[in-house]
């Protein structure tokens, strides 16, 4: 057992009290509170701005998607428009019926690509927007 004095008077260590006083304990204790409060906070934005970023990711992979979509739709649209553009060709009679036939065809693939044109423009606003 070892042995120890305060003001003189010997005690036993394990006697010892170990006290803090009470500006001290308070002012730990406010200390401890504000680190909770500011981790608090600091969690909360992260959270916040993980969430932002996936919903962010999110978005712009589903307007990826869309556009892809789009882009995809246009294409079947035009390429089928030019096998029955080739499919009336081949049925001509004369030279004015095949004149005729690619004048329509051009002129209903101008506006058919200024439609697309549009529509992929207002497509690429919506995403921007976002």
């Amino acid at each position: 057992m070892r042995l120890d004095t305060i003001q003189g008077v010997p005690i036993m260590a394990q006697d010892m009290k170990f006290e803090i006083r009470p500006e001290m304990r308070e002012f730990a204790e406010k200390s401890m509170d504000q680190a909770k409060q500011a981790f608090d906070s600091f969690a909360a934005a992260t959270r916040h701005a993980v969430g932002t970023a996936e919903t962010q990711a999110k978005t712009l992979h589903s307007s990826a998607r869309e556009a892809g979509q789009l882009a995809m739709s246009f294409a079947e649209r035009n390429l089928s428009a030019s096998f029955d553009f080739a499919h009336r060709l081949l049925k001509a009679k004369d030279a004015k019926e095949v004149t005729d036939l690619q004048v329509d065809y051009i002129k209903s693939q101008i506006a058919a690509l200024s439609d697309q044109a549009k529509a992929l423009s207002e497509h690429a606003s919506k995403m921007a927007a976002k």
